[in-house]
C-alpha cells in the first residue's frame, strides 16, 4: 500500500511540473510575441508549441506580432507550416487588417500567398488600407479581387474611410476604380460627410466635384458612375451615351490630384483601427 502511495505522489508530481511548464511556455511564448524575441519564440517552437495557440483574450500570436511590429517574430511565424492566417481577435480583425492598416506590404504580400481572406465579412482588409491611407496597398487588393464597396457593419465603405481618415490620392484612386461615392452608412453619412467630417479639404473638393457632374449628368440623362470592381459588380450599359463635358472635367480634377503632395495629416495611423477610430455615433 505505501509503494502505490509513494507512485501515485511522483505521478502527481510530475503532472504538477508538467502543467506548470506548460503555463511557463503559455506566458513566455506571447511574452516573446509582444517583444520581438524570435529567438524564444523559435525554442518553444521547436519543443512542439503550437504556432496557432490563442491567448487569454482570445489573440493569436501573429496577430499580436504584426500588431507590435515584431517584425523578426513576424517572419518566424510565418514559415510555420500549418499556420492559420485568418485567425481573428475578439473584434474579428486579422493579421491581414492589421498589415493593410499598418502599411506593410511586405507581410501583406506574404499574407495573400498563405490564401489569406480578402473578403471577410464585415470590416476587411480594404477599410484598414484606406483608413491608413496606404493607396499602393489599396490597388494590391483590389487586384486580389477585394470588393471595392463592401460594407462595415455600420454600413461604412472603404472610400468612406479614406475620406475621413486616409488621403486624397486614396480617395482618387478608389473612385477611380468604380468605389460608389453615393452609398451611405446606416447614420445617412456619404463619403463626402465622412471627408467633411475629418476636416479633409482635399478628399472632400473630389467628391463634391464628382457629386456636381452627376447632378448635370443626371440632367442629361447620361449614366454618370464607373462600375465597380470586385464581387458583386454591375456590367457597364452597352451603347452608353458619354458623360458632359461637367462630368469629364470631374474625372480630370480626380486624376489631377494624383500630382499634388501627400498632405501631412494624412500620414500613416498610428491609432486604434477603423472600428474604434469612428466618432461616436457613426458606428
Amino acid at each position: 500500500m505505501l509503494k502505490q502511495y509513494i507512485k501515485l505522489a511522483v505521478y502527481l508530481i510530475v503532472f504538477i511540473g508538467f502543467v506548470n511548464a506548460v503555463a511557463d511556455s503559455f506566458e513566455a511564448f506571447f511574452t516573446a510575441a509582444k517583444r520581438n524575441d524570435a529567438s524564444s519564440i523559435s525554442q518553444l517552437l521547436a519543443r512542439g508549441f503550437d504556432a496557432n495557440t490563442i491567448n487569454a483574450d482570445g489573440e493569436h500570436a501573429l496577430l499580436i506580432a504584426v500588431r507590435e511590429e515584431s517584425s523578426e517574430v513576424v517572419q518566424v511565424l510565418l514559415r510555420q507550416p500549418k499556420l492559420k492566417p485568418d485567425a481573428r481577435n475578439n473584434l474579428g480583425e486579422t493579421p491581414l487588417m492589421i498589415a493593410a492598416l499598418k502599411g506593410r506590404e511586405d507581410w501583406v504580400n506574404a499574407l495573400l500567398r498563405l490564401d489569406a481572406d480578402v473578403n471577410k465579412t464585415g470590416w476587411t482588409p480594404l477599410h484598414y488600407a484606406a483608413t491608413g491611407g496606404h493607396a499602393q496597398l489599396v490597388k494590391q487588393l483590389l487586384e486580389q479581387h477585394a470588393y471595392i464597396d463592401a460594407e462595415s457593419p455600420n454600413k461604412s465603405t472603404p472610400l468612406m474611410m479614406a475620406a475621413m481618415y486616409g488621403n486624397a490620392e486614396t480617395v482618387k484612386l478608389l473612385l477611380n476604380e468604380g468605389a460608389d461615392w453615393r452609398l451611405k452608412n446606416d447614420k445617412g453619412m456619404t463619403a463626402l460627410d465622412f471627408a467633411v467630417n475629418g476636416q479633409r479639404p482635399d478628399a472632400a473638393k473630389l467628391l463634391r466635384e464628382l457629386a456636381l457632374g452627376a447632378s448635370v449628368s443626371a440632367s442629361a440623362g447620361a449614366p454618370a458612375q464607373t462600375p465597380a470592381r470586385g464581387a458583386g459588380a454591375a456590367a457597364a450599359p452597352v451603347g452608353a451615351s458619354p458623360a458632359p463635358s461637367t462630368v469629364a472635367a470631374g474625372q480630370a480634377a480626380i486624376r489631377a490630384m494624383s500630382a499634388q503632395p501627400r498632405p501631412a495629416s494624412s500620414e500613416p495611423q498610428k491609432s486604434e483601427p477603423p472600428k474604434a477610430q469612428l466618432p461616436k455615433g457613426s458606428w
